[in-house]
């Protein structure tokens, strides 16, 4: 993951702009870094502007941040429309903006207030998202990536609301590729364990030999596995690629595991 204490050179740009939502730290951090790496104008959005504003800085001109609680559709559209007055376009929308703990009290006291706050944010967001950004997505032939889970397949005792919400945002992922295609393409990215920490938090407490040797590819996965991926689904050598979900979790949802 980047180091915010680094100013980093500027790349040659592109052209063209990417919206990144739950962009200051972890999955989308990484996600927006390995973007501007490869030449992108990154718009991070995100509900935290303190953070927000240090860690645009620290990512150098190629970065621009707009503050934004992406359950409210008021706040969204505003963010939008501030995005296209100050770049004029949009070609690429990655809905990564979540709840980071996927655990809900016990069944019998959840709340639905609880329930309805994970699925605004974690499906709602995306949809509204896809919504205000789709016309101008669409003048530029552009893409968009929604940063489901595997808890969409599989899931520990309480866990029912963020489950529930990834499961719906791998349906919202094929239902807007076909919406929005052939002018849009539209996938979703399931990480597994990602190791979405500081460097320095990942030195201060270094994850266990047998964290790692239980996944297939032998290790915890990096933000940089996934933001990999994200930055060629957005790019034009996955062209022919939309409306899929693609698992990144060194296998581990292809493995039996029973109780001796």
């Amino acid at each position: 993951m980047i180091d915010l204490s680094l100013e980093t050179d500027r790349p040659p740009s592109n052209g063209k702009v990417a919206l990144v939502t739950g962009a200051v730290r972890g999955i989308g951090l990484g996600i927006s870094a390995w973007l501007i790496a490869e030449g992108w104008q990154v718009v991070l959005v995100d509900i935290d502007r303190k953070r927000g504003s240090r860690v645009a800085k620290a990512l150098g001109g190629s970065a621009w941040f707009v503050g934004m609680d992406v359950a409210q559709e008021s706040q969204v559209a505003m963010g939008v429309a501030e995005v296209l007055g100050q770049f004029g376009r949009l070609d690429a929308l990655v809905c990564n903006a979540a709840f980071a703990d996927p655990r809900n009290p016990p069944l019998a006291e959840l709340r639905l207030s609880h329930w309805n706050h994970v699925l605004g944010v974690n499906l709602t967001g995306p949809l509204l998202l896809a919504k205000h950004c789709s016309a101008y997505l669409q003048a530029h032939h552009g893409a968009m990536v929604n940063i489901a889970s595997t808890r969409a397949h599989q899931s520990e005792s309480n866990s029912e609301a963020y489950a529930a919400s990834k499961a719906g945002l791998l349906g919202l992922t094929h239902a807007l590729a076909i919406s929005l295609g052939p002018d849009v393409r539209v996938n979703a990215v399931s990480p597994g364990w990602i190791d979405a920490r500081s460097p320095s938090e990942r030195q201060q407490a270094p994850l266990s030999a047998q964290n790692h040797v239980q996944h297939p590819a032998g290790r915890v996965g990096s933000v940089e596995d996934v933001a990999a991926l994200v930055a060629w689904l957005l790019s034009d050598r996955a062209g022919f690629v939309t409306g899929q979900e693609f698992v990144v979790d060194g296998g581990m949802t292809r493995k039996m595991i029973y109780l001796d």
